[in-house]
């Protein structure tokens, strides 16, 4: 009997085996989320049962880097359970730099009142000593609070000539030639808030250790002994660089190299090179190593040299590929926290300007790249843009300037937040509108940042600190809410960081549940989210974590100086009404439940559950940290909170130059636009995500019959047609795919991603062995003005199985000469039918102002049957900002006054199309966009 049992047992276990190897890799996923669903619901149990919990800590920085010795917390391994931020597994190995001279280390770690008045102005005394100036827009952030470090728009690096001219006062490296007490007077006028005994001491260390103080003074004498001659003095871009391009100099020094007379060839474009004379300042290259030593003498008060374009990867760790050192591997380098003493951890202040002048470097790297390559490169898919230019120049009367493209390869660019927000979109396509949006906040007074402080170093002393806790942080609330379930199963989730204006980041959060773990109800509402203050009799901690993180100003007329007023009112609108229970949905967002309570004192206010923020309080007693805790009520408030986490820089990007040209410059305009602070720039160092979803967004292609986008350069545009002939596009290859594997025939484009990969390599689609279960197709947003791509879009959301244009063409047999012709033959056109879906979709991702502009578009070329009922229909969306911005009443006029300027450049007018008019000056309506 047991022999037949176990007979048996292998039999069925062999019937399961079969059975499932024959499995379609689309049941295989079914079963297995079907199986995670229930292994999620299972932990959502034991973690709700758990009211308490201990609040999360990362531990010590314990653990080193086995190549160059950083020092790392626990947790910061990454996905193959190695450290690699600082050295790259061991691809990068610089020297180490020579021991801190005694009156910095002083200086920056003892309590006496020399030491702190260097620390506190420390920005200052590097400026005095600086060889070279940087140029750049500090922007602080407003009201009082610890410094942060904040730049605006370009950075420029300059040297001055040896000696200043009649119109100016001596300074930087002119400062040099002179001896210690006049050169200490000149500084001190110009930082009267300095010490000048700490001046003379500075003075004299670097006219000891430093060999770009010592050059000046060479420079100087020469120049004495040779008056009637020419001399200059030529800091290389790379030290290693063969010196025979030069005639022998009259004298080195171990940074520079000093020519009398006319001697030796030009200077490279990136040399430094310094004349006794001049009016101007010369611009220092962000790639010369002499730029940081030069502009930072205080960090490196021996002069070391920075990157240069020569370094190489350690030879047994470097790749075919890639062999020589990046500027950002550089930094992140020496930017690593190891064990000893470092000047640049140490500096406080001017650590923060080094972080942010050592990224925006790093950023400008990239950015000179693309724009240098734009000139022979170019790609057919941004021909519309130039059309666009040249008509508006031609209007202008005025000729077309240059047309430099910021693509969305671009982390940060526009065009990456635009396709970053439409792949957001697509998820919420695919599992309807997010339940809950939460926004967590670093907080600066972690133990894991406070235990990492040296000496007198504060939090804001260390945004390398700050930002590498807030990852960890993260990465754990992340697991809590995905994998142990707190708030139910997560479908679908996706985060964007973002910095405060104080520098602190923060991470805005959208999670999407499944069907059994819904925000229904008032009661679930209650259960996952409170906006009152609790009692401190029985839960003191949370009480305190409330009180500190999760108040709201106080504003108003309490506080008319806190941050978030705005014309005398609160942009939060706080304080918020008392209320006795919650009500789920006002105008697409809760109400939550504040009852009126006793007020209790924080700090200097008096405070009730007027001022509460809404929170979650299981996360915040484990995280101990603003967590805004919000539900998302309807289909309405989604479309704000997405464009607000992908939110990016308005900057006009047409200008009209000086020459009389009109220039469409996205590079520009994103430099000119940019805030950079030092946590964002050690977080962009660090490489962290600074946006992630669940779900991989596969874009496919949506072209014309032999219109695909082509990559070309100027006169190879023979050749590239040829390759793209030769190379299939995602669209393409799905008719192939079609045409030999009938298993894909019931599968529609968009959905073709989830169970076959794009392989780029071969340009064709192969069954996919796992994961498409997190995998989402999107068609790309297609203007009405390109119909028939339009029409083919709509036809691509319809139709499976199609192995040609020609098939997509063929309806019932009959081949239609368009693909506008074969929607109207699928019935696709009947009535406005077409124009209603084009609005709701254009709905889910653009603005009202966009929104009306489409509106606009389909009165003027579209054939709408009934335009009043499409404004009727879509008046919502059309109105949405006026509404949030006047009123209920009086938005709708905005609307319609703008739509009647825009239906002017089609001849059109609100009487024409039969739609109520209004009447509002051009300048009220031009102040209201």
């Amino acid at each position: 009997m047991n022999l037949s049992r176990a007979v048996g047992y292998i039999i069925r276990n062999e019937q399961r085996r079969t059975e499932r190897s024959q499995e379609t890799v689309q049941e295989s996923t079914i079963r297995r989320r079907i199986r995670n669903e229930a292994d999620n619901r299972r932990r959502t149990k034991r973690v709700c049962i758990r009211n308490d919990v201990e609040e999360h800590n990362c531990g010590t920085m314990s653990e080193q880097c086995g190549f160059c010795g950083a020092v790392y917390w626990k947790e910061e391994k990454n996905t193959a359970h190695k450290y690699t931020k600082c050295c790259h597994d061991g691809k990068v190995q610089l020297p180490a730099f020579p021991d801190a001279p005694e009156l910095l280390k002083v200086l920056l770690t003892e309590n006496s009142p020399d030491a702190k008045n260097y620390r506190q102005r420390i920005r200052e005394y590097n400026s005095a000593f600086a060889f070279a100036s940087m140029g750049a827009q500090i922007k602080p952030p407003r009201g009082t609070g610890p410094y942060c470090y904040r730049l605006h728009g370009q950075v420029y690096h300059r040297v001055s000539p040896l000696y200043a001219s009649d119109q100016h006062k001596e300074s930087y490296g002119q400062l040099y030639i002179f001896d210690s007490s006049e050169a200490t007077e000149k500084r001190l006028s110009n930082n009267q808030n300095c010490l000048q005994h700490v001046f003379e001491k500075l003075d004299f260390m670097l006219r000891e250790i430093n060999p770009f103080a010592q050059s000046y003074l060479q420079m100087h004498r020469l120049v004495q002994e040779h008056p009637t001659t020419s001399v200059k003095m030529v800091f290389l871009e790379d030290k290693n660089l063969d010196m025979r391009r030069y005639n022998a100099p009259t004298l080195c020094t171990e940074v520079a190299a000093i020519f009398v007379g006319d001697n030796g060839e030009p200077p490279a474009n990136r040399d430094i090179c310094v004349y006794p004379v001049g009016n101007t300042c010369q611009s220092i290259s962000p790639l010369n190593q002499c730029c940081d030593p030069m502009t930072y003498p205080l960090l490196f008060p021996r002069g070391e040299c920075s990157w240069n374009t020569g370094m190489e990867h350690v030879e047994e760790r470097r790749t075919a590929k890639r062999t020589r050192v990046t500027q950002l591997q550089y930094y992140a380098y020496r930017l690593s926290q190891r064990n000893g003493f470092s000047i640049l951890h140490n500096s406080g202040n001017l650590f923060q300007q080094y972080i942010v002048d050592a990224y925006v470097k790093t950023e400008g790297s990239r950015l000179h790249f693309l724009r240098q390559n734009q000139k022979d490169l170019r790609i057919e898919l941004y021909r519309g843009l130039l059309d666009a230019l040249e008509c508006r120049a031609h209007n202008e009367n005025i000729r077309t300037g240059k047309l430099i493209i910021l693509p969305s390869s671009f982390q940060g660019s526009p065009r990456h937040m635009q396709q970053n927000y439409q792949d957001a979109m697509a998820m919420v396509r695919k599992f309807g509108k997010p339940d809950l949006f939460l926004t967590f906040t670093c907080n600066p007074s972690w133990s894991e940042i406070l235990n990492s402080m040296e000496g007198v170093q504060r939090p804001e002393d260390r945004p390398d600190i700050i930002v590498r806790v807030f990852n960890m942080k993260l990465k754990e609330l992340l697991e809590d809410i995905c994998q142990h379930g707190i708030f139910g199963t997560v479908l679908a989730y996706l985060y964007v960081i973002e910095f405060q204006k104080r520098g602190l980041p923060h991470a805005h959060i959208l999670l999407t549940l499944d069907s059994e773990s819904k925000i229904r109800t008032k009661d679930d509402i209650d259960k996952f989210v409170s906006a009152e203050l609790p009692d401190p009799c029985t839960d003191l901690r949370l009480f305190q974590i409330v009180t500190k993180c999760m108040v709201h100003g106080p504003c108003g007329t309490i506080n008319i100086n806190s941050p978030c007023m705005r014309d005398g009112q609160c942009c939060k609108s706080f304080p918020k009404q008392f209320k006795d229970d919650t009500e789920e949905n006002v105008n697409g967002y809760p109400i939550y439940r504040r009852r009126a309570t006793e007020p209790v004192q924080v700090g200097k206010y008096s405070i009730d559950n007027r001022w509460v923020v809404p929170y979650n309080p299981w996360l915040l007693k484990k995280f101990n940290a603003h967590i805004n805790v919000e539900v998302c009520a309807s289909v309405k408030s989604v479309k704000y909170l997405y464009k607000y986490v992908y939110k990016g820089h308005d900057a006009a990007s047409v200008k009209i130059q000086k020459e009389g040209a009109l220039d469409h410059d996205e590079i520009l305009s994103f430099v000119e636009g940019r805030y950079v602070s030092a946590p964002e720039a050690m977080w962009r160092l660090n490489e962290f995500n600074l946006s992630h979803k669940s779900h991989t967004v596969v874009r496919l292609a949506v072209h014309l019959p032999q219109q695909q986008p082509i990559v070309y350069q100027d006169g190879q545009e023979a050749q590239a047609i040829e390759r793209a002939a030769l190379r299939k596009t995602t669209l393409t290859s799905w008719f192939e795919l079609n045409k030999n594997d009938p298993s894909a025939h019931n599968i529609s484009y968009s959905d073709i991603p989830q169970y076959y990969v794009f392989d780029k390599s071969t340009t064709n689609w192969k069954k996919r062995q796992r994961g498409g279960q997190n995998v989402i197709g999107r068609l790309p947003v297609v203007s009405i003005l390109d119909s028939e791509r339009y029409y083919l879009r709509m036809l691509l959301l319809r139709k499976s199985g199609a192995i040609s244009f020609d098939d997509i063409l063929t309806v019932n047999g009959l081949r239609c000469i368009t693909f506008q012709q074969a929607c109207q033959e699928y019935g696709l056109l009947r009535g406005d039918q077409q124009w209603h879906d084009a609005l709701n979709e254009a709905a889910q991702f653009q603005s009202p102002r966009q929104l009306r502009m489409l509106f606009a578009m389909i009165c003027g070329f579209g054939e709408v049957e009934d335009v009043p009922d499409l404004w009727v229909q879509h008046q919502v969306s059309l109105c949405e900002d006026f509404v949030h911005r006047y009123s209920e009443q009086t938005g709708p006029h905005y609307a319609l006054a703008d739509i009647e300027e825009l239906l002017t450049s089609y001849n059109l007018s609100l009487q024409k199309l039969h739609l109520p008019t209004v009447d509002l000056p051009a300048s009220v309506l031009e102040r209201a966009n």
